[in-house]
């Protein structure tokens, strides 16, 4: 039960509130059962039975949201087990993040059915961020800029393949490559079953792009890496992500997959209303380097880099909160300026806008609290504290 759900009401007092658009100062947040209920300009005089959390010198922000997360604490989503789903989510907490979308890797037909189900059959996990529906990273990826995806489940887009697992439990992101022979025709057929459409692992050019976005494509995945580069004759597939204001653009802001001076690139490019902070961790994320998995194949992490049998990057060991300070530091932004990337940008490139990523009334109380030096001192996700320092 969520805190303050017994006849009260949680006061988060004393902080900063960055909404993430406004900074508010002196103001109280109010929650009410899993709902942010009020935001006032004063101090109230607390009722019987009210919750009081002092976040007096601290930050008051929405829930980090990751669209992109393919494991943590030593499990991964393609285990298909909602045991491995309740790891993930009680990890991510303590990282701030508080809504998330886990992400298969490209497989066989019945090992992507089986994740569905997995995420269709974990429900609400007690402590935990909340699970958002599921993102399907292929397999309809284009084999010549696969990345650590494994080559033998690349194929073509069969829609009666994408409507069963459609039909078996909440897929909310797609990444596919446009060019791949059905993708534009699958794309056209999923229109208004909610799914949201992310460009990646792809040399599509500029005006297959442009089909794309005629058709529902909104994101793109991981961007620089695992897509055709950029050429002043030739845009291709990374100039259409640059040029084109509709795209979100996902980047793992690790230091390590995109060059600090790229990350500002990016940002500039796209500004801080269309970038997306991503994690694309792996289940080595919050463990000591060593033999992991990733969709069941091996990955070895030094260092706290992943890479696969052949030497490519296999996902990350990155958090969001991480991200988040990264984005900070090599863009010279404040919190205030960062923080929407990893809030409100990805819950409106989700179409969640209102719901998640936003201190506003009637907006989940998923709610972080972070110290001067943006350390995560508390998460609140639903009303219910799931961490706390």
């Amino acid at each position: 039960m969520a805190q303050g759900a017994e006849g009260g009401r949680t006061l988060i007092l004393g902080g900063t509130l960055l909404t993430p658009w406004e900074r508010l100062e002196g103001y109280t947040l109010v929650v009410e059962r899993e709902r942010i209920v009020d935001i006032l300009p004063r101090r109230p005089s607390p009722a019987r039975g009210d919750i009081l959390i002092d976040a007096t010198d601290q930050w008051v922000t929405p829930g980090l949201i990751d669209l992109h997360l393919h494991g943590a604490a030593g499990r991964e989503v393609m285990e298909a087990q909602a045991e491995a789903l309740q790891a993930i989510s009680r990890f991510l907490p303590s990282h701030g993040v508080t809504a998330f979308l886990p992400t298969t890797v490209s497989a066989p037909f019945d090992a992507t059915l089986a994740a569905v189900q997995a995420v269709a059959s974990c429900g609400a996990v007690s402590g935990g961020a909340r699970i958002l529906g599921l993102h399907l990273e292929g397999p309809f990826l284009n084999p010549a800029y696969r990345g650590a995806q494994p080559a033998e489940a690349l194929r073509p887009a069969d829609w009666e393949e994408f409507c069963a697992w459609l039909k078996a439990g909440p897929v909310r992101l797609v990444t596919l490559a446009p060019e791949v022979q059905g993708a534009l025709v699958l794309m056209e057929k999923a229109a208004g079953r909610g799914v949201a459409f992310s460009l990646g692992h792809s040399g599509a050019t500029l005006r297959q792009v442009q089909e794309a976005l005629e058709r529902g494509l909104r994101q793109a995945s991981h961007v620089f890496n695992a897509m055709a580069g950029l050429h002043h004759r030739d845009p291709g597939t990374l100039g259409a992500v640059m040029a084109e204001d509709r795209i979100f653009a996902q980047v793992i802001v690790d230091g390590v997959h995109v060059h600090p001076a790229m990350v500002k690139v990016l940002v500039r490019a796209k500004g801080r209303r269309r970038t997306v902070l991503i994690s694309d961790s792996i289940g080595a994320t919050g463990m000591p380097d060593g033999s992991y998995a990733l969709g069941g194949r091996p990955v070895f992490v030094r260092d706290g880099i992943p890479r696969d049998e052949q030497g490519a990057l296999a996902g990350s060991t990155l958090t969001l909160d991480r991200a988040l300070r990264n984005v900070m530091e090599f863009c010279g932004l404040s919190l205030s300026q960062a923080l929407p990337m990893a809030t409100a940008v990805p819950a409106e490139a989700l179409g969640m806008q209102g719901e998640i990523g936003a201190l506003t009334p009637g907006a989940y109380a998923d709610i972080v609290l972070f110290d001067q030096s943006g350390r995560v001192t508390l998460t609140m996700v639903g009303g219910e504290v799931c961490f706390r320092a």
